[in-house]
């Protein structure tokens, strides 16, 4: 009776066995896509992101889906990236969507603003506020599907082959500035430049621009720009918290199981918190060596800061009135922001504002 039963169970866990197989073997199944980076591998952090995001969602599928990592310019242009995936070139991109501001201004939102959002803000706008589903209500448009990946903290000011001391100082500045805000410094009478991040050095070095901004010590050390020109300036008033995306192919995207969505979207989460935490980390000991080496640092001038804001606002002004998916977006943002700051003045502000003196104290 006993051998029976045996038999009766064994069999029944067999057919049971076979019948969930396929059935598992369906929703797990092999994917190969390729990610162009906007970026070269030499910046590891920046450029590392993409390979941390690629490198979880292969150890959370036992390597079903795979994404190959390659650097800008191994397929296509750092500044073209997104254009590849749209147009299903490749499947993925790693990018700052402020680049590509020349075909919509809308698309400055996913990185920065300028004097928008810090990046904790971006966060809280994106994962808590409906930013990440506004933001692709916007990006299907052009064929894609977004997820923050990434995040660089606010940035420098830049780096200037002369001292910024007033606005008029600015006047027929050439100055190497991706997204949004050149259009900002245009009314101020700076030269904007679209240059990609390899390219700025030798350009700098050549005086075909004269100043030139990419993303704070670690990331500047690494390519150079203290050789090249003195001033260092700070803050980046046009990258409060900048953002970068892991952008997809809309089509693909959607062809994915549920299971591998939820993957990307939690492996994306991993990179977007491993890069800021990467760059506070490293950001210090780079400022430390820069300085000890002879780089000037400089905090813009309140005329300066004050008067880009004045441009910054005329731009949005102008552009919300001839663009309805900016405007959209632009109400959102400001409005989240006035409330994001009438907390962070309450406590986050007053302790750190407390702890900067009692360092300067001693």
């Amino acid at each position: 009776m006993e051998r029976r039963t045996f038999i009766t169970t064994a069999s029944v866990a067999a057919a049971a066995t076979a019948v969930a197989a396929p059935a598992i073997a369906q929703t797990a199944p092999e994917v190969r896509w390729r990610l162009t980076s906007s970026f070269p591998k030499s910046l590891d952090t920046i450029y590392g992101a993409a390979e941390v995001f690629s490198k979880a969602v292969a150890e959370m599928t036992d390597n079903k889906f795979q994404v190959q990592v390659f650097a800008a310019g191994e397929i296509v242009p750092g500044l073209q990236a997104m254009q590849a995936v749209r147009d299903g070139t490749v499947e993925a991109c790693h990018t700052a969507s402020y680049y590509y501001v020349g075909i919509d201004p809308t698309f400055a939102f996913g990185t920065a603003l300028p004097f928008g959002l810090n990046s904790r803000m971006q966060n809280a706008w994106q994962f808590q506020n409906g930013g990440m589903e506004l933001m692709n209500e916007f990006y299907a448009k052009h064929n894609l599907h977004a997820i923050p990946a990434g995040n660089t903290g606010c940035q420098m000011g830049g780096w200037f082959r002369k001292e910024i001391k007033t606005v008029a100082d600015m006047n027929g500045l050439k100055m190497r500035i991706g997204g949004f805000a050149g259009r900002a410094m245009q009314k101020l009478g700076v030269v904007p430049q679209q240059v990609a991040g390899g390219d700025i050095y030798p350009a700098l070095e050549k005086g075909t621009i004269d100043a030139a901004e990419w993303v704070g010590p670690y990331d500047d050390q690494k390519l150079g720009f203290n050789k090249v020109a003195p001033f260092y300036y700070y803050p980046g008033w046009w990258e409060g918290g900048a953002m970068l995306h892991n952008f997809f192919n809309k089509a693909k995207w959607e062809a994915l199981p549920a299971s591998y969505k939820a993957i990307a979207l939690n492996a994306s989460h991993h990179a977007n918190t491993w890069m800021q935490a990467r760059y506070d980390a490293q950001n210090p000991a780079a400022l430390r060596q820069l300085v000890a080496a002879g780089t000037q640092l400089r905090p813009f001038t309140l005329e300066v800061l004050e008067a880009c804001l004045k441009a910054a606002n005329e731009v949005n002004a102008e552009t919300a009135a001839q663009n309805a998916d900016f405007k959209k977006v632009l109400d959102h943002t400001v409005a989240f922001r006035g409330e994001e700051y009438l907390w962070w003045q309450v406590a986050e502000y007053t302790f750190d504002t407390f702890m900067i003196r009692s360092r300067a104290r001693g």
